[in-house]
């Protein structure tokens, strides 16, 4: 998460309980217009809770995931679109990032299920470096790392960990499933799986990308604007990045995962009990009252034509 020390905090807050609705409904895969259907409040108002407590949340995961004794980590990277899809994106700003794709890079932690890192920006040598420097810092030892196939992977583990990995690839094949009208819907049928050892000596029966490639589920269930075929997605790169913060900082410390019987991050060893909303909110509230601030001026709306 880039750095917000600069966040203008309002002195007129919402209450604590009208908070704790607004973030449940955006954690639970609601839009923001629905958001703002369901709690009343205005979307700005919603928004702006979105980014603020984004911020937040990026903050202390960067603080709190660390020192981790993880033994079995499994990466991938996951799909959306800002501002308009690719081929829609206006001349000038074709390869800027906000612009078009976005790839959000995921770490996770097989035993607790703990989101360990994650990063969006594209899809490249240099996003793999930054992602995969930041997952080897959270570590504390020696871990089995299973990726896909995407080449930059390769690179990245090899300079930023050395030898001191055990590295496998797990390069999967798809196909069509050619049932009629499923065609453009349905994801891609898995054909054959080519499992590649590239560093070390890792357990062959631990090599596997189940865990995260669920956690993509998750995601697009969660976070309406992962949703394929929707037009709520993100409209800015600092929104879409706020919301995956959000997402991940109530995946790892308030949400019961139903196998674990418990959250992540009391799994990993990193929280003692399980957060409810309020709590997660208070990170934001640690902010405001650190740094008050006058409220900006705004442009009072206009009153609704109404026709006799």
């Amino acid at each position: 998460m880039p750095d917000r020390s600069g966040i203008i905090v309002s002195m007129n807050r919402l209450s604590i309980e009208k908070r704790a609705a607004i973030v449940g409904a955006l954690v639970e895969g609601n839009s923001i217009r629905a958001t703002c259907r369901m709690t009343g409040a205005s979307k700005n108002t919603v928004t702006k809770l979105l980014v603020d407590l984004g911020y937040a949340c990026g903050a202390h995961h960067d603080r709190a995931v660390r020192g981790l004794n993880s033994e079995r980590i499994q990466c991938d990277e996951i799909w959306s679109f800002c501002f308009a899809k690719q081929k829609n994106v206006q001349p000038d700003k074709v390869g800027e990032l906000g612009y078009g794709d976005v790839w959000t890079w995921t770490a996770l932690d097989a035993d607790s299920k703990l989101m360990v890192s994650y990063y969006v920006g594209k899809r490249e040598i240099e996003d793999a470096r930054w992602f995969i420097g930041d997952l080897a810092q959270r570590l504390t030892q020696r871990v089995q790392l299973t990726t896909d196939g995407h080449h930059p992977y390769l690179k990245a583990v090899k300079e930023t960990f050395g030898l001191d990995v055990d590295f496998a690839q797990m390069i999967k094949q798809y196909g069509r499933d050619y049932q009629e009208g499923s065609q453009r819907y349905s994801p891609p049928i898995c054909t054959g799986v080519d499992v590649r050892v590239r560093i070390g000596d890792p357990d062959p029966e631990a090599i596997s990308t189940s865990y995260i490639e669920r956690q993509n589920l998750t995601m697009r269930m969660s976070m309406r604007r992962f949703t394929r075929l929707t037009n709520a997605h993100s409209k800015k790169l600092e929104n879409l990045t706020c919301a995956v913060a959000l997402h991940f900082a109530y995946y790892n410390f308030c949400r019961v995962h139903s196998t674990l019987k418990t959250t992540p991050a009391v799994a990993a060893g990193i929280a003692d009990h399980v957060w409810t909303l309020k709590e997660l909110i208070g990170l934001l509230e640690e902010v405001e009252d650190a740094q008050p601030r006058e409220r900006a001026p705004y442009k009072k709306r206009k009153e609704p034509l109404h026709s006799n």
